[in-house]
């Protein structure tokens, strides 16, 4: 289960925490339990890590309910009966001003949630919260304090975004990392930045494991995505390879978070780079449909000025048998592959470069078309035109326009397949005919030898 901090999920963590709970001012005795209580352990607030230092405070977005959690316990941990767990939360500067609350019907050995509602918070004063197991009469000890504070307002200004190598709205010659300049823009509680390629930022997410446990991340500690700031309200550098295939437009989306991962509203920050495609040449003009043929593949040449290029990434649509092949790339950026295209109609490549710094060019396209029906004719019974009829024999000759032709597969308006093998130069003859008049349709498609089913071919003509 993952509980999601965004705007879209705070009521469902609202209702969560509130699931089942008795708020009460005082603890309510609970069903007998075996054992002595113990005090709570894995104490989270709002499904994150407990403070335990009042000068470094947890900040939550205060706009819900403070959910407070911890696992209740007794000695006798073969005991599954229920317990109660206590939980007080107090104004630092103000101790007296206690509010205690309990949750019942908790089960030892597993989170048990207390909410206090967020009306009680006052804005920006840290509070400590502290909890107790409870069971037959019996109290355990109260846990070490954890300390809170909510912060209710997002990041004032979104942040402002800068590239020494990549200046905006322009076009840029790619080939090296983009080096950007993330500033919090004036807003001074900023702790760092999200951002993406995409403009859907990320939400920030906490999986609940075993037990109810919550296991919160460092948002700062996924590089993809987010960059602490050097200092609180401050700035952050980030060194970033545009995704795979960038040519033309790009933007970067970034938005600020403060200490309670509020986020800024998002700046775009959009440049052009141009292409770094490399240039694909085959060894003939054009290749013979299935027979293997040498592709020679170049770097951008400012680009390989920029970063050698190491390998290439080679792949075909349109074929039998769609692939990608990876190549290596010589000292000098260039790389050969040997293909044998055999799509019906055609086949493309898709080439794309490697460069030594990882940047991935935009894709080059070389493709071919290929008629591989085969040529039908026939003297008495002329294509589009009239001849013969009823009763009287037609002489239909195939003929390939590919090598490798086997056999030969026809029908005549829509009858059964026949197929006939191909003799001498690839061709073949059969013999026809009609027992009506009228417009006929003949279909005809090639087979190889190696057991490719070539583009059939329609032969149209009307019996007199």
């Amino acid at each position: 289960m993952t509980l999601s901090f965004g705007a879209r999920s705070r009521a469902v963590l609202a209702s969560l925490g509130t699931l089942g709970l008795a708020l009460t001012a005082a603890a309510s005795p609970a069903s007998a339990a075996g054992g002595t209580p113990t005090t709570p352990t894995q104490l989270f607030t709002n499904y994150r890590s407990c403070s335990t230092d009042a000068d470094r405070p947890t900040y939550i977005w205060g706009g819900d309910d403070l959910i407070v959690e911890g696992i209740p316990g007794t000695t006798d941990a073969s005991d599954n009966s229920q317990v109660s767990v206590q939980y007080q939360v107090w104004p630092v500067t103000d101790p007296v001003q206690t509010t205690t609350f309990t949750r019942d019907h908790a089960t030892p050995g597993f989170e048990a949630r207390g909410t206090l509602p967020s009306g009680s918070l006052a804005e920006g004063q840290i509070y400590a919260w502290r909890t107790q197991t409870v069971a037959g009469g019996a109290a355990s000890d109260w846990s070490a304090p954890c300390y809170v504070t909510t912060d209710n307002s997002r990041p004032a200004n979104a942040p402002s975004v800068s590239s020494p190598n990549y200046p905006p709205d322009k076009w840029n010659q790619g080939g090296e990392p983009a080096e950007f300049t993330l500033s919090a823009n004036g807003v001074d509680d900023v702790t760092g930045f999200e951002y993406s390629w995409q403009q859907e930022l990320p939400v920030i997410s906490t999986t609940i494991g075993d037990h109810g446990v919550p296991q919160p991340l460092d948002p700062y500690s996924d590089p993809k995505y987010f960059t602490r700031a050097d200092a609180l309200g401050g700035s952050a550098t980030l060194s970033l390879v545009p995704p795979s295939g960038s040519a033309g437009p790009m933007t970067l989306w970034v938005r600020s978070l403060d200490r309670a991962y509020s986020p800024s509203e998002i700046t775009g920050y959009r440049f052009y780079i141009s292409s770094t495609a490399p240039t694909v040449t085959p060894a003939v003009p054009s290749p013979e449909f299935g027979k293997p043929t040498t592709f020679t593949i170049r770097p951008n040449s400012a680009l390989q000025s920029t970063s050698p290029v190491v390998s290439y990434s080679v792949r075909t649509t349109g074929g039998q048998s769609d692939k990608t092949v990876d190549v290596a790339a010589a000292a000098d950026g260039t790389a050969e592959v040997k293909l044998a295209l055999d799509g019906l109609y055609g086949e493309r490549l898709w080439v794309t470069s490697k460069s030594a710094n990882g940047w991935v060019s935009d894709a080059a396209s070389w493709s071919i078309s290929y008629d591989t029906t085969p040529t039908v004719i026939s003297d008495v019974y002329p294509e589009n035109g009239s001849g013969g009829g009823v009763g009287v024999p037609g002489t239909f000759t195939f003929k390939p326009k590919v090598k490798g032709v086997v056999s030969y597969t026809y029908s005549f308006n829509g009858d059964s397949e026949v197929t006939v093998a191909a003799g001498a130069h690839h061709t073949a003859s059969v013999d026809w005919t009609p027992t009506s008049d009228g417009v006929y349709d003949l279909t005809v498609y090639a087979t190889t030898r190696s057991g490719i089913q070539l583009a059939p071919y329609d032969y149209s003509f009307t019996v007199n």
